[in-house]
């Protein structure tokens, strides 16, 4: 079986205005670096579906993706580019490309469970882990990730499923959704203090949330993930795995403060997938989250799907 790479060409219509962060370049820019070391021979290119609303349903509260939909409809009949918070702006495009960023996440998974890939990578945008229940925060909308873990779980049947989040920002969105849900065990470290500000305590018992001091390298980070997470992800056990695959921990980007480089992603994504082959048939799905530095962003999203070609 080969890796399923889950996209859409409408997640580059998302444009929250020149100079933001948040590019619709980022996806070019990954897929340009898997044709330069022609990775793209070994994944097979899906569309993603849009999502649906019970998909939605199974991470945010109805009130709130009814009126988020009405407002990004009317942008998309006015034309107009509006914010939501100060740092997160919807455009005319934005309401397809949110909608398939979950679908995708979605399809994935069934995909994987499925057994038509061994694993996928989502490459969409807008993110997702920032966007919590009832709000959009952060460049996220929909909570990509929590909406496919839930799918896995309420939908297709697993028992167990592990969120796994390597973005340099704290995924409050996800936590806010999954804390207190014994089927899931989410495990993320994140730079602190930084945005959003959040996460130095654990709300519940799944959770494991490890914040690392500004300018952290590759060896805290790794000494990190084999102090914190492989004991907890191991124990768990779990049926599949969802990653939240930020890249802007890496030193180029200087939307992050860590100091990663690619080998560290290619570590986190080897050990990752070693509890995948052990306990879950290596079943994995990765949704792009963060990620900022185009030419950074574009390698360290290579070395990461390198692995899962790999694996």
């Amino acid at each position: 079986m080969s890796t399923g790479y889950f996209t859409h060409s409408d997640c580059q219509w998302h444009d929250m205005g020149e100079g933001h962060p948040e590019s619709p370049q980022r996806l070019p820019a990954i897929e340009d670096q898997l044709r330069a070391q022609g990775l793209d021979a070994f994944l097979t290119f899906r569309d993603a579906p849009l999502a649906q609303l019970s998909d939605l349903q199974l991470a945010h509260e109805s009130n709130y993706i009814l009126t988020l939909d009405d407002f990004l409809q009317q942008l998309e009949t006015t034309g107009e580019t509006r914010a939501v918070d100060p740092d997160t702006w919807a455009s005319p495009g934005t309401r397809t490309a949110a909608w398939h960023a979950a679908g995708a996440a979605v399809a994935a998974t069934d995909a994987v469970i499925d057994g038509e890939f061994s694993n996928a990578f989502c490459a969409i945008r807008p993110p997702g882990h920032h966007a919590t229940r009832r709000q959009s925060m952060g460049f996220c909308f929909f909570n990509n990730v929590a909406v496919a873990a839930r799918h896995a779980l309420d939908v297709r049947g697993l028992k167990r499923v592990a969120v796994i989040d390597f973005d340099v920002h704290h995924g409050n969105g996800t936590e806010d959704i999954l804390a207190g849900d014994d089927r899931i065990l989410m495990l993320s470290y994140f730079m602190s203090p930084g945005y959003p500000f959040s996460g130095e305590e654990c709300k519940e018992g799944n959770m494991v949330n490890v914040p690392v001091p500004p300018r952290s390298d590759g060896k805290f980070v790794r000494d990190v993930v084999d102090a914190y997470w492989l004991h907890r992800l191991e124990y768990f056990e779990p049926e599949m795995i969802f990653i939240s695959a930020g890249f802007d921990a890496h030193r180029e980007d200087e939307m992050g403060g860590l100091r990663l480089v690619e080998a560290d992603y290619t570590w986190m994504t080897s050990k990752i997938m070693e509890v995948a082959n052990r306990f879950c048939k290596g079943r994995v799905v990765s949704c792009l989250e963060g990620g900022y530095n185009l030419s950074s962003l574009a390698r360290s999203a290579a070395a990461h799907i390198r692995v899962l070609i790999e694996e």
